[in-house]
């Protein structure tokens, strides 16, 4: 497999024709080395349109939906992420080149040791993994710049809404399969939020996540 090759056809192929134009963001997916951030017995799939298994049951997110949450995130080199979900690191390596700093927050032990080996050895220095579960918020550094929830809510609990900046957006798919919605949430006061509908889509939820209350009549 030309490795080169194939990158370039997925930001062609894949990336630039899902409404990613940011010209910032397909430079920045040929820097960052997502083979990389693939399990080794999934390397041919590091391009292809689909998710990669990682352990613990969890995925890798399809290339192209990764592109697009880190254009509508538009962090900038000031700016502190809070990332829920890990995985393999690969989004959080994306964050990092892009904003000052990165926390992301992994529920799983060896997603934990995975992601942090592999930014290490990518050289990657402004991320903090740090084991826990944030599926309800994550506080100890709060409030965020930007905060990007890398797995299925069927609701967004409020303490999103509060751990992020007047400015700050957080990016989420909210719903439960088959209907989800990835949107993008800014905080536009200290009690106004702007919603914006982004694509529909169908991703793994995040483990121990807020589910809305259930009445029967």
């Amino acid at each position: 497999m030309n490795i080169e090759q194939a990158r370039f056809n997925m930001i062609e192929q894949q990336i630039r024709t899902w409404d990613v134009l940011d010209q910032d963001v397909l430079d920045l997916l040929m820097i960052v080395k997502r083979e990389v951030f693939v399990p080794a017995a999934y390397t041919a799939l590091a391009f292809v349109d689909t998710e990669i298994p990682l352990p613990c049951g969890q995925n890798m997110l399809m290339p192209k939906f990764e592109a697009r949450i880190l254009q509508e995130a538009a962090p900038k080199k000031h700016e502190h992420v809070l990332e829920i979900g890990t995985g393999s690191g690969y989004m959080a390596a994306l964050l990092a080149y892009r904003a000052r700093h990165v926390t992301t927050v992994e529920i799983e032990p060896e997603l934990q040791a995975m992601a942090q080996r592999n930014l290490r050895d990518y050289g990657i220095d402004n991320v903090d993994v740090v084991p826990g579960d944030g599926a309800r918020g994550w506080s100890s550094a709060a409030p965020y710049d930007v905060i990007v929830i890398s797995g299925a809510l069927p609701v967004l609990p409020d303490d999103f809404l509060a751990q992020v900046k007047v400015g700050g957006r957080i990016l989420c798919v909210i719903g439960v399969a088959p209907a989800m919605t990835a949107q993008v949430i800014t905080r536009v006061s200290d009690i106004g939020y702007s919603t914006v509908n982004l694509f529909e889509t169908v991703i793994t939820p995040l483990r121990n996540a807020l589910t809305p209350s259930q009445f029967t009549f």
